[in-house]
């Protein structure tokens, strides 16, 4: 406990999202949005908090989390900067991990950690744009449409080309059978996307004008891609 903030950490207004059922980060983003340079907030939820450090991170806040009880973890954030960031954050945060919680606390602590391990470890060997176009190619070959779709958009945002779209999509073909691809993925929404996205780039549109129209398509909202309720 090397940071001065710490000595009044328990000053900060909590904030307790167990409750809540649907994203439970875009909630906690809004109300850290208010929050002034100096000042802070407790989020209180029954598993660590993971995939909000980095979002917190980048609005300017420090953190430090303690296990207080069984299933109740304290995360505090304090505001040491004032950070806009004018881009969009990676879209789909993994607001699954609630319902994991729903089921048993202690699976939603070890499916979070898991997840940090694969998606934020430092130094990785396959970066990450690379891992979601693998995540999306086995899920089309496990029939999980929804998923690919969402790994689509990630990757895209990361970076992704229409060109190693466009060859991912060959190698589907060639994988999955042409049959497979007429008859259901040609008409799913992982293509609908990949032809919003190339479609719009012919246009001349930015990625971010892309990623806006696709993320308000096919984001949560959207029963088929989306995890909210």
């Amino acid at each position: 406990m090397d940071k001065e903030w710490l000595k009044s950490k328990d000053n900060f207004e909590k904030f307790d999202v167990r409750p809540l059922k649907g994203n439970f980060l875009l909630a906690i983003i809004k109300k850290a949005k208010d929050i002034s340079k100096g000042n802070g907030i407790i989020i209180i939820q029954n598993f660590e908090p993971i995939p909000l450090y980095n979002s917190m991170r980048n609005l300017g806040f420090e953190y430090y989390t303690e296990k207080k009880a069984k299933d109740e973890y304290y995360a505090y954030f304090y505001r040491k900067e004032e950070i806009e960031k004018d881009d969009k954050e990676l879209p789909f945060k993994p607001i699954v991990m609630t319902k994991y919680a729903d089921i048993d606390p202690k699976i939603a602590d070890i499916t979070v950690n898991f997840w940090d391990e694969i998606w934020n470890k430092e130094n990785p060997a396959i970066e990450n744009k690379t891992k979601l176009l693998l995540s999306l190619a086995n899920a089309v070959g496990a029939g999980r449409i929804r998923q690919a779709t969402r790994e689509l958009i990630k990757a895209y945002y990361l970076g992704v080309t229409v060109e190693e779209l466009d060859e991912l999509f060959a190698l589907i073909i060639w994988n999955q059978g042409i049959g497979h691809f007429s008859s259901e993925l040609a008409q799913s929404t992982l293509f609908r996307s990949y032809n919003i996205i190339k479609e719009l780039e012919k246009k001349g549109k930015n990625r971010n004008e892309i990623l806006s129209v696709i993320t308000e398509k096919f984001g949560e909202k959207n029963p088929e891609t989306g995890f909210q309720n």
